[in-house]
């Protein structure tokens, strides 16, 4: 389900007709204070501080985030341990101004550029002693020898690169993912027939990716015309007939208003198509980051940085604003002339969401599928019966020659 404007711009009227200067700033954002959240640092460190495992205290075995119970587990021996935590821990959002000026800052300093996620890194596993190694962007990941979970120390809150502020702990359950992918396949009406039988078929990865959420208040100022159509009769005798003409009328005004938690994926490599349409998230259960919740999953840093994720967001806002004063102008028609925004008041927040992926071939193709592991909604790309299509075209032409006919009939009566 794609995400509704309503549900993430909120409107501010301007009434003292200010709409096109600067824009007030709103009130500070309270804090998100999550009881039972923390940012301490668990578990213990690997190869000098390069890693993080979370060791079990009942057989010495690593610890995994268990869904269920939103808790670590031990997938041997079936301790279990509540997450450390902080209840005075909170979720703030962020100066957007202030970080790219400090970032800036911290280059100069050192004299170069940020961390980059095109490194290789690797980190002795702490239980067998093999070598974990990370590529690009991943910072959460298993042993391949023994599966013990591993993270990338310090990734997450390096001061070279921009600290993850919060974290939605995966809700859904591969299972419950299972059965909503399984509804999916169902449901695509025009896939082949043995790909329905069969389904998706494909090992489910659990993968925390990397967004911005973006605040920001703006004030737009606009001018276009309003059309609205009237009809008249032209002609005489057989080619007498109506005509539909359109009147227009100019239209200006001005207005604010604040957009909310504005998502942009900041990972490559993935259909952003699909995964955009897993919105809305809900960000209201997010809780400030800890590395607890990343254990036994996948997760990756951020790749688009956070200059370059406000021009995301900023084209979405611009589409939403565009529409505005279309739904503004009114009428049957609207032209637009100009429309003019600034920007104020931009904040920002480094969140992980959670996604169940799976790959699956189809007739030696490959295909991707993404579950929204907070609400179980299924996107993701599907292959197609060209014969299902072909014949429902050839049934809808048949069907508009059938009406075309009925109605020539009736019409020489």
């Amino acid at each position: 389900m794609a995400r509704n404007d309503d549900d993430v711009f909120d409107e501010v009227e301007d009434p003292g007709g200010a709409g096109a200067g600067a824009p007030p700033a709103p009130p500070p954002p309270p804090a998100i204070v999550i009881r039972g959240s923390t940012t301490a640092v668990a578990g213990a460190t690997v190869d000098e501080g390069k890693g993080r495992i979370f060791p079990c205290e009942g057989c010495g075995a690593d610890l995994e985030f268990h869904i269920g119970q939103q808790g670590l587990r031990c997938p041997f021996c079936g301790f279990e341990k509540e997450l450390d935590l902080d209840p005075e821990a909170a979720i703030r959002e962020q100066d957007f101004h202030a970080m790219l000026s400090s970032l800036a800052q911290r280059r100069r300093e050192k004299h170069r550029d940020t961390a980059s996620a095109d490194d290789l890194h690797e980190v002795k596993c702490g239980a067998c002693g093999a070598t974990v190694v990370f590529r690009g962007a991943l910072t959460s990941s298993s042993c391949a020898f023994c599966d013990v979970p591993v993270q990338r120390e310090g990734v997450h809150a390096a001061t070279e690169r921009i600290a993850v502020d919060a974290v939605l702990p995966f809700s859904v359950e591969e299972q419950a993912a299972r059965r909503n992918l399984a509804a999916w396949v169902k449901s695509r009406w025009f896939a082949p027939n043995d790909f329905k039988r069969r389904g998706a078929e494909g090992k489910f990865r659990g993968v925390y990716l990397p967004y911005w959420t973006y605040d920001a208040m703006t004030a737009t100022a606009y001018r276009g015309e309003r059309g609205e159509h009237y009809w008249v009769t032209v002609g005489s005798g057989k080619n007498r007939r109506r005509v539909r003409r359109t009147r227009w009328y100019p239209a200006s005004g001005h207005f604010q208003r604040f957009f909310d938690d504005v998502l942009v994926l900041a990972a490559k490599g993935l259909p952003e198509k699909h995964v955009q349409e897993l919105e809305p998230w809900p960000l209201e259960v997010c809780v400030p980051f800890t590395q607890q919740v990343l254990a036994g999953m996948l997760a990756q840093t951020y790749e688009i940085d956070l200059d370059e994720g406000f021009v995301h967001a900023r084209s979405r806002i611009d589409a939403a604003i565009h529409l505005e004063v279309r739904r503004r102008i009114g009428g049957d028609e609207q032209r637009v002339h100009s429309i003019q925004t600034t920007y104020g008041a931009i904040t920002y927040k480094h969140v992980l969401l959670p996604l169940w992926l799976l790959t699956y071939r189809f007739r030696d193709r490959l295909f991707r599928v993404v579950v929204n592991a907070g609400t179980g909604e299924v996107q993701g790309e599907r292959p197609w019966s060209w014969i299902k299509i072909t014949l429902a075209v050839l049934a809808g032409l048949a069907a508009a020659g059938a009406v075309a006919a009925v109605a020539s009939v009736s019409g020489s009566r």
